[in-house]
């Protein structure tokens, strides 16, 4: 009887398997055909991550060659679709803006920048829009950023002549260290903007732009926490919990001084050596006639304002002062480019002991090599990802689209 249950349990067994496969065939093949883009092989888990390497730009794009401009990856369980063609970020940045105009949340953000309270790490939605609007239309406007003209060019002659009394009281061939220089120049020139004081000439100054270092640099960390949410506890045994705790207590106490002396000079009761300029409102000032005033028929609270004071330093110091750093590396790389823009300098100069902003527009050849160094060297070549409002291609992907667009060699950027 054993023998007879065996056997008949055995002849059903591979009927069972056929009717199972044929179950599952049946099943997909009633859903609607999904459209996905080219995806390179993924590992369990942890997806494509693994792949990236120190370079995810580089990486990336070599991907993209092989399968195609428009590409999905998966950064563990976050499906990410990769344009890296301009033709795929104009689809997306302009075309289809307002469906991909979210940003995605990660935690790192979240804590740095006042629980993502900035414009570039904000969701979209009113509260983005307010805030776009105070930074477009109160903090970058054309007149304002002219109105600041005056401090880019007195750090730039404080910059020169520091080189130039270098070189006279050093010995022949003495290296100066350029790197650190242009990076003085760019974060004096953001601190008297935005908070209305240099910070490089005070006892403290060493230690407030070390913040500022540290605050930049953990921007551009990555926590596998965002991507492979059971992988979180990993956060604990580098540091990187400590680390964004540091950062962030610090930042806030520097803001918060910084605020206060604004405060006490608007009030009548700063020291008259506290070192706050009085040419005209920095960016601190600006915020702050907004927060009180309530023109706009937005509360500006106080988060929001040390937020949007964070974005200024994040975009604007080492974005800037690395472009420089590069261009005077590929300079130096190519004597004969190097000639050819000394001369076009010396022929709109005129032999004048300064150069003014006014000179710039003159300067063509000058244009050409600042736009040939940002295609060789985008100081961020991955923009910042956009998340869809809608759904995605399919319903595979759905709402959690990331969109991340590589920086690639447009077409109206000629070479020198």
């Amino acid at each position: 009887m054993a023998f007879v249950l065996d056997l008949t349990f055995s002849s059903l067994l591979p009927v069972a398997l056929l009717l199972l496969t044929l179950f599952i065939w049946f099943y997909a093949s009633s859903k609607p055909q999904q459209r996905l883009p080219p995806s390179p092989p993924k590992f369990p888990v942890v997806g494509n991550l693994f792949q990236l390497g120190l370079y995810p730009h580089r990486k990336l794009q070599s991907l993209s060659r092989k399968y195609g401009s428009l590409m999905l990856v998966h950064f563990g369980s976050k499906p990410v679709v990769v344009a890296s063609s301009a033709d795929a970020a104009c689809e997306i940045m302009r075309t289809h803006d307002l469906v991909f105009a979210n940003r995605p949340k990660t935690s790192i953000f979240d804590r740095l920048l006042y629980g993502s309270k900035d414009i570039g790490a904000s969701p979209y939605g009113e509260y983005w829009r307010q805030v776009r609007s105070i930074c477009v239309l109160q903090l970058l406007s054309h007149k304002r950023v002219q109105s600041f003209r005056y401090v880019r060019e007195e750090e730039t002659s404080l910059i020169v002549e520091k080189i130039t009394s270098f070189s006279a009281s050093s010995p022949p061939l003495s290296a100066i260290n350029l790197s650190d220089l242009l990076m003085t120049l760019t974060n004096d020139v953001i601190c008297r903007v935005a908070l209305g004081r240099k910070y490089s000439d005070r006892e403290d100054g060493s230690k407030s732009m070390q913040i500022v270092k540290e605050f930049v640099e953990l921007l551009g960390t990555t926590d596998i926490g965002d991507f492979v949410p059971w992988l979180g506890w990993l956060r604990h045994l580098n540091d990187l919990d400590d680390k964004v705790e540091k950062v962030v207590k610090q930042l806030d106490e520097f803001l918060e001084g910084v605020i206060k002396e604004h405060k006490d000079r608007k009030n009548g009761k700063a020291n008259t050596d506290d070192g706050i300029e009085g040419k005209g409102s920095d960016l601190v000032d600006i915020l702050l006639e907004i927060q009180g005033e309530k023109s706009t028929g937005f509360t500006l609270e106080l988060d929001s304002l040390k937020a949007i004071i964070l974005d200024m330093f994040a975009a604007g110091t080492d974005t800037t002062y690395t472009v420089m750093e590069w261009a005077m590396t590929e300079l130096l790389r190519h004597p004969e480019i190097l000639e050819k823009l000394q001369t076009e300098v010396r022929q709109v100069a005129q032999g004048k002991p300064e150069i003014s902003e006014d000179d710039l527009d003159k300067m063509d050849y000058l244009k050409a090599v600042i736009k040939e160094t940002l295609r060789l060297h985008t100081p961020v070549p991955l923009l910042v990802p956009r998340e869809s409002t809608q759904h995605g291609m399919n319903q595979k992907i759905t709402k959690k689209v990331l969109i991340v667009i590589l920086v690639c060699r447009w077409p109206d950027i000629g070479g020198v």
